[in-house]
């Protein structure tokens, strides 16, 4: 998941940004000019991707200065922006990653946005974003925060290690044909093991745990019940990858060294199918034959589309901005489509808004179209589940042991099953 959102970004320095002496979100400085300070995580070549936005805004807004803080690391940034928030110091606007983004909402620190993204000085209407993907952002039906952008999970694949391996068929071919099934895709990864190979490298998150469940025609979440554990189609498609991380058919990519990661492996020829998002393009692309890889959903039983995970993250407005006019107009025009366009024409991730499709269809992978697709009817994380704090990583966290066989399955489901009860309290 961390990957997934690599091409989002956030602050470190509080202080450098009150100007004047000042110490809460929003400062002025001489002149009269607003700045607004906003917050994302990610690294300095994230941060470049901002800029044309940036520079674009500030010339048609001479009256707003931006200032970004960023955060390098996606597992420091929220813990700060927490303890900001408390001491009445944080940024006047701020990314909330989709596992926490419950937190947020719950502890009451998020402008409710329902009434200005329907008002006369909106540029993103709540209807231009998909239902899916608001997540654990909305709660009952009040919008706390935006989906920035999303990058919807697919599964990669190499036709090379496909061909090395005996498969003749194509996955995009076979999905185009409705013949894209979970029996399919089982088969070719069992030929690509018999081959010396991987067959695919998940990483372990929601994303693709949870899209094998939909594969599998199983539910996670019923009625605020998590039923992972005990609905038939959900525990077989558990148990699939429980056994296929034993026997090397799946591999946790967050289990590999880095000097023989996911990305390398790939790249190299070493696995058939690679989980991940659009920002996969660099990865393949920088290995050098970005042409022999394209881009398929994951399958379903019956091969007709499922819904699958789309990573995502919001931008919200801390409720006690001083200058919630102009944080606003940064939110929406940030988020809007000459907003999203302007961002991520040369970006890893996906438009969470409708009409901004053009980013993504640029040619490659083949196959683009399937972000699209994906992302359409996809969903973010369940808002029962990131409405706890801390309850995706610890179900990641105890999935990854039993991947491991350091918990029998069987066990496994029963530990998961009375954690996730004991966190719903």
């Amino acid at each position: 998941m961390k990957r997934a959102l690599a091409v989002l970004l956030l602050a470190a320095a509080t202080a450098a940004c009150s100007g004047g002496g000042g110490s809460g979100p929003g400062v002025k400085q001489q002149g009269g000019q607003v700045v607004v300070r906003w917050a994302t995580w990610g690294s300095a070549d994230d941060m470049k991707l901002y800029e044309p936005f940036v520079a674009d805004f500030e010339k048609r807004h001479p009256g707003i200065k931006l200032k970004l803080e960023s955060v390098p690391k996606y597992a420091d940034y929220h813990p700060k922006l927490l303890t900001q928030l408390t001491s009445k110091t944080a940024p006047d606007v701020f990314f909330v990653g989709d596992d926490n983004i419950g937190k947020f909402v719950s502890a009451g620190v998020l402008t409710p946005l329902n009434d200005k993204l329907s008002g006369p000085d909106s540029k993103s209407r709540p209807e231009d974003f998909f239902e899916g993907v608001y997540g654990g952002a909305k709660k009952d039906g009040q919008i706390y925060g935006v989906p920035n952008d999303v990058n919807p999970e697919v599964l990669w694949y190499d036709k090379k290690a496909l061909k090395d391996a005996g498969i003749a068929e194509d996955p995009a071919a076979l999905h185009e044909a409705g013949q894209w099934t979970m029996a399919k895709y089982l088969e070719m990864n069992a030929k690509l093991v018999q081959a010396g190979k991987s067959g695919s490298l998940l990483w372990n998150w929601y994303g693709s745990t949870y899209s094998m469940i939909h594969g599998f025609g199983g539910k996670v979440w019923d009625g605020g019940k998590f039923v992972a554990t005990t609905d038939p189609k959900a525990r077989k498609a558990l148990e699939t990858l429980a056994k296929g991380y034993r026997d090397k058919t799946f591999v946790s990519v967050d289990l590999l060294p880095a000097s023989n990661g996911a990305d390398t492996q790939f790249v190299k020829h070493k696995a058939g199918f690679y989980a991940g998002g659009r920002w996969v393009v660099d990865v393949v692309e920088k290995g050098g034959e970005p042409d022999n890889y394209d881009i398929v959903p994951f399958p379903s039983e019956t091969g007709e589309p499922i819904s699958g995970a789309v990573a995502a993250s919001y931008l919200a407005i801390n409720k006690d901005t001083a200058h919630p006019k102009e944080a606003f107009t940064f939110l929406t025009e940030f988020v809007s489509k000459e907003g999203q366009t302007l961002r991520l024409k040369d970006g890893g991730a996906v438009p969470s808004v409708k009409g901004a499709e053009s980013v993504v269809l640029t040619g490659y992978p083949a196959h683009a179209q399937t972000f699209i697709d994906v992302r359409d009817t996809g969903f973010a994380n369940y808002p029962e589940e990131v409405s706890v704090p801390g309850l995706t990583a610890e179900i990641n966290e105890h999935l990854l042991k039993v991947w491991q066989g350091k918990v029998p399955f069987d066990q496994g489901m029963t530990e998961l099953q009375r954690l996730v009860e004991s966190k719903l309290g």
